[in-house]
């Protein structure tokens, strides 16, 4: 079974991470069947170990990680492959994946602009 893990930066504030509870639920609606946990990287839990061994819990054989970053800095280039290597090293029978940051996906931006550009800037 394949599983999803969105994948926050977290912070202080709890409020931050309601967008992506929200993102969360919307897949879970159009998923119903497929584990979607969200985890952040630090500040909030669950950690991304964690949304791991939930999503192995509930049957995942494969889990795709997406990065709900805009950009592709440090974290994603050295300290989460690090994780994920830590991850497959303790799951060797589970294949775990990550695709680019949403910020990197042409659909995302060009909706972003059409946004920005309809006006919707309020």
């Amino acid at each position: 079974m394949r599983a999803i893990i969105l994948f926050a930066h977290g912070a202080r504030d709890p409020e931050w991470a309601r967008p992506f509870h929200r993102i969360q639920a919307l897949i879970r609606t159009r998923l119903p069947d497929t584990p979607i946990e969200l985890a952040f990287l630090e500040m909030m839990k669950p950690n991304l170990l964690t949304a791991v061994e939930a999503v192995i819990a509930q049957g995942a054989t494969a889990i795709t990680v997406v990065p709900l970053f805009m950009a592709q800095g440090g974290h994603l280039r050295e300290d989460v492959p690090r994780l994920l290597d830590q991850i497959r090293l303790s799951h060797p029978t589970v294949a775990v994946s990550m695709t680019s940051p949403i910020g990197e996906v042409e659909a995302i931006l060009q909706q972003i602009a059409e946004w920005v550009v309809l006006g919707h800037n309020s």
